[in-house]
C-alpha cells in the first residue's frame, strides 16, 4: 500500500453478490489483417539496406532518421542525436 491508496475511492459500489454476465454480440473486424503496405519511397529503400541479422549492425543515426520520418512525417526534420554518459569523476589522488 502506498500514500495514493488512502484517498482512493473504494470499489465496493462496483460489486454485488449476484454475478451478472450479459450476452454480447461480436463485431466483425473492419480492417483487412492480411493487407500489406507496399508503398515505395526513398526511406523504405534505405531501410532495406540495413543488416538486421544481428543486433547493433544497423547504423544508429540512419535508422533513427528513418523511424523519425515514418512517425513524424517526411517533411519533419530529424533532431540531432544526443549522446550522454553518467560517470563519476576521478579524484586527482587516484
Amino acid at each position: 500500500m502506498t500514500q495514493y491508496d488512502a484517498p482512493a475511492v473504494p470499489l465496493w459500489r462496483c460489486m454485488n453478490n449476484t454475478p451478472d454476465h450479459p450476452a454480447f454480440s461480436v463485431k466483425r473486424c473492419m480492417v483487412d489483417l492480411d493487407a500489406k503496405n507496399i508503398a515505395e519511397n526513398i526511406w523504405q529503400k534505405k531501410s532495406q539496406k540495413f543488416d538486421f541479422s544481428k543486433e547493433d549492425l544497423a547504423d544508429d543515426a540512419g535508422f533513427n532518421e528513418i523511424l523519425w520520418k515514418a512517425v513524424k512525417g517526411l517533411d519533419s526534420p530529424c533532431p540531432a542525436p544526443v549522446h550522454a554518459a553518467f560517470f563519476m569523476a576521478a579524484d586527482d589522488d587516484e
